[in-house]
């Protein structure tokens, strides 16, 4: 399994969110950017307009998890955001 290392810095989150490749779902939006770095990293966004501040913890919750099933397949070298849409809440 690649080592994975969480996004923490919001210049990071811009950076992917400006120039990073969308894929939109019905629940989650993904963003990713390939990288030469040999390590993954991941992080989780969550809108304030979702609703108050326990139900986008049990969101991010929720993406961390379904993250953590789908890293063993993913390649080294990625930058990934996990965005939740409203849909993705009441799921």
């Amino acid at each position: 399994m690649p080592n994975v290392v969480r996004l923490r810095k919001g210049r990071e989150f811009d950076l992917i969110f400006r120039t990073g490749i969308r894929i939109n779902g019905e629940l989650v939006r993904l963003l990713y950017l390939k990288t030469p770095e040999s390590d993954i990293k991941f992080g989780c966004a969550v809108g304030k307009r979702l609703g108050k501040a326990h139900v986008r913890n049990r969101g991010k919750r929720i993406l961390r998890a379904a993250f953590r099933e789908i890293s063993e397949k993913l390649t080294p070298g990625l930058k990934i955001v996990l965005n939740l849409k409203e849909k993705g809440i009441e799921a």
